[in-house]
């Protein structure tokens, strides 16, 4: 406990600045038109996502376990894209790149939050197809809409705490010299090494955050898998197989889509141009939030149902009023 001391000594001033100035997209020609890229991004996600709340909420059919964790993946997706969009058109499309001290701790609070927690709906939506499939006749026993709520609620309390410790450990940090962030939000890393003092706990926490966050989920979803592919082969024919793996290739998809990106990027962190890093990780947080809601719309039966039975029912009620 000793290495922690430093940072969490009561007697100790802490130097911070008023304001961080968040810098990245430097010398890439015609840039304007990436941010107009993500204003399209931003809208399709926007639509998409409320478009599968919706339908959640709205159609009584889908008020099961299943459809709790993909709602709360569409939230969490819009929640995202909420708040790192609008913030990066803000500041590098109309040059609002300071942002106050306080400002930036909660910009980076909530952003490590929302897509952390986007992370984990895919490690409780793994648990779903688990279940649903290796325990088919036990399924509606055991994964009830009460497992399912506690089982978001308990992700979402613990992605809270954990990035509230980061965000602790950052606010015992001095900022002696430079206060320019070299990425396109207040990202925790590039934070860190702009502090004058011990860095330990935040550096161990920068270590350890992709571990919890990427790692373990990526091994417990692998191991799921690998599961449901040897019950499979155990009790069904080749055919019955395919069609059980069906049920699945919307969520392998999301996962796909949301972590192979990022550990390519942080495993190649150091050895890309900064500009090159930038794009890559804007792109891995943005883009996942406006294609889950396609993917789910497209190979999901019941959402595809749904949809088109709220909007007859939209459509009839339109002409019994004008009759």
């Amino acid at each position: 406990m000793e290495l922690f001391n430093s940072a969490l000594g009561r007697n100790i001033t802490f130097v911070r600045p008023a304001y961080f100035i968040v810098r990245a997209f430097v010398g890439i020609p015609n840039v304007k038109y990436y941010f107009i890229f993500l204003c399209v991004v931003f809208f399709i996600s926007l639509v998409g996502n409320i478009i599968v709340m919706s339908a959640i909420i709205l159609d009584h059919t889908l008020r099961t376990p299943k459809y709790m964790a993909i709602f709360n993946l569409a939230l969490t997706d819009l929640l995202t894209s909420s708040t790192l969009v609008p913030n990066v058109i803000d500041m590098f499309l109309f040059n609002h790149t300071s942002i106050s001290y306080n400002g930036c701790m909660a910009y980076l609070f909530f952003s490590f939050t929302f897509v952390s927690v986007q992370l984990m709906n895919l490690v409780i939506l793994s648990f779903d197809r688990l279940m649903a499939i290796v325990y088919p006749l036990h399924y509606h026993v055991k994964v009830t809409n009460k497992l399912m709520l506690s089982l978001i609620v308990f992700f979402w309390l613990f992605i809270i705490v954990l990035v509230l410790i980061a965000v602790g450990f950052l606010t015992r940090l001095s900022i002696c010299g430079s206060v320019v962030i070299k990425s396109y939000f207040c990202d925790h890393g590039p934070i860190f090494h702009l502090a004058c003092n011990d860095v330990t706990p935040s550096l161990v926490i920068s270590l350890l955050f992709p571990v919890v966050i990427l790692g373990l989920p990526l091994v417990f979803i692998v191991v799921s898998y690998c599961w449901i592919a040897y019950a499979l082969a155990k009790i069904s024919t080749l055919r019955e197989s395919i069609k059980a793996f069906k049920t699945c290739s919307s969520h392998l998809l999301l996962v796909a889509l949301n972590f192979l990106p990022t550990i390519f990027v942080y495993s190649y962190v150091g050895k890309i141009h900064p500009n090159a890093r930038v794009i890559n990780l804007s792109l891995t947080n943005i883009i996942p939030p406006m294609l889950d809601p396609i993917i789910y719309v497209l190979q999901t039966q019941e959402i595809r149902d749904s949809l088109k039975k709220l909007l007859r029912s939209r459509w009839m009620g339109k002409i019994a009023t004008v009759n």
